[in-house]
């Protein structure tokens, strides 16, 4: 990746340090070179000036000294010594936790009072031994470790945190790490801004996804974290964010029957309302689609089950019947018994909320249909997976775009709404124009 993806960087600050060096460089990059190749301390931030071109390596961040603004000078510290987490076994971790998981306080590793160490800054220049910080320079596989300043107890293992931040699991839609550049090695832009490309993702419309800055970040259930780019030319591209070892979740008990709309359900139900068998997920076959299983790992895409992956009314899957793409199941709700209501000729869990029909151009529509003419499956309208759009909730707050039901926030003939198939943006809905003797 970019050298500069290892620091985080702030516009318009200066921090005050008596250990530093001077070079001149052309751009940032060369300086973090600088910082990177710095002999005379251990680099852990550099300034850099845009007018003069100049690169000050800095031996302390923000953290250790004080700071104060300075307009044309960009701040950039090393995110590894910003961490108070680690990764894997922590042989980078370069925190400041100075206790052991029993709470003694830790030797210094310059000192040989009261244990005589093995691993000194001497003998191990590259394994960050500084002051008294927890280290982990001989691999230990229980993670940083130190000397400790009891006697009794030459060293103990310190409790740090697993950086879950730093990578990502599913598909992303709970990483909440800095990374700010796609995987091409563009910077991102700014959520709160809009420019060059305008967009609906909005931090008071997405309140819970953590829209800052301009880290990527997955609000709309997309394969991984992306972002808009501050290239004119690229709206947005994916961000290379690693998968975590660690498993991901397991869904709860309830998750056996319908709770919601279904998103954690993971019984074994496999046919639709109408009594239909549903296609195995990992097929293309009656049906071709974009839910397989070893993209969407969190989704419980497994055999042929019913699901919601994408935040539907209720679970439902593909059908082995080639003229009907997908359909609703009957999924008995928490709370009841399944007897009477899982059969297919009982009425589905869900039924319309209001009329399914229209009036005028259906500007004041407000059903729960879902479907096209064609009989594809809506797309929701806060979703930009697969076709990318301004027809936002945000953007149209009077137009009631809920879920993926059919709605007509421009004043279109009729309700439409855009498809789950990527060969087709948009198509009219499956809806009948109101009878005029209908009862308001």
């Amino acid at each position: 990746g970019d050298i500069l993806d290892a620091y985080l960087r702030t516009d318009g600050v200066w921090i005050f340090t008596q250990n530093k060096q001077f070079y001149t460089t052309n751009n940032e990059k060369e300086c973090a070179d600088k910082c990177e190749a710095e002999r005379n301390f251990t680099c852990r931030a550099f300034l850099f000036t845009r007018k003069k071109l100049q690169c000050l390596t800095l031996a302390e961040n923000a953290k250790m000294t004080v700071a104060f603004t300075s307009t044309d000078t960009v701040l950039y510290e090393k995110r590894i010594y910003l961490m108070q987490c680690k990764r894997g076994i922590g042989t980078d971790y370069r925190g400041t936790e100075a206790k052991t998981q029993r709470g003694i306080l830790c030797q210094k590793w310059a000192e040989k009072i009261p244990h005589k160490p093995n691993y000194t800054p001497e003998k191990h220049p590259n394994a960050g031994l500084e002051e008294n910080y927890c280290r982990n320079p001989d691999g230990d596989e229980n993670g940083p470790w130190c000397y400790t300043t009891d006697p009794a107890m030459r060293f103990d293992y310190c409790a740090i945190p697993e950086c879950e931040d730093q990578c990502m699991q599913c598909n992303g839609e709970d990483y909440h790490g800095e990374v700010s550049r796609t995987e091409s090695g563009l910077e991102c832009q700014r959520w709160d801004v809009q420019e060059p490309h305008m967009h609906g993702f909005i931090l008071k419309h997405y309140p819970g996804k953590d829209l800052k800055m301009n880290y990527c970040r997955n609000p709309d259930g997309e394969l991984r974290p992306w972002c808009f780019t501050t290239n004119p030319k690229k709206r947005w591209e994916y961000c290379n964010i690693p998968r975590c070892t660690t498993p991901p979740p397991v869904p709860g008990l309830s998750s056996q029957c319908l709770s919601g709309k279904g998103e954690d359900y993971r019984g074994r139900i496999a046919t639709t309302e109408s009594g239909n068998a549903c296609q195995h997920w990992n097929t293309q076959f009656p049906h071709k689609h974009g839910w397989i299983p070893d993209r969407y790992p969190c989704k419980g895409l497994e055999e042929n089950y019913c699901r919601n992956p994408d935040g539907e009314k209720q679970p439902w899957c593909y059908t082995t019947n080639s003229s009907i793409r997908w359909e609703y199941c009957t999924i008995p709700p928490c709370g009841r018994t399944e007897q009477g209501i899982a059969g297919k000729n009982n009425a589905p869990v869900q039924v319309p909320l209001t009329e399914e029909c229209y009036r005028g151009k259906g500007q004041n529509y407000r059903g729960t249909t879902s479907v096209t003419a064609s009989g594809k499956k809506c797309q929701a309208w806060s979703s930009m997976f697969p076709h990318r759009h301004i027809k936002t909730p945000d953007k149209f707050p009077d137009a009631d775009l809920r879920d993926n039901y059919c709605r007509n926030p421009d004043g279109d003939s009729s309700p439409w709404c855009f498809t789950t198939d990527p060969n087709m943006i948009w198509d009219y809905c499956n809806l009948k124009k109101c009878d005029d003797h209908t009862q308001e």
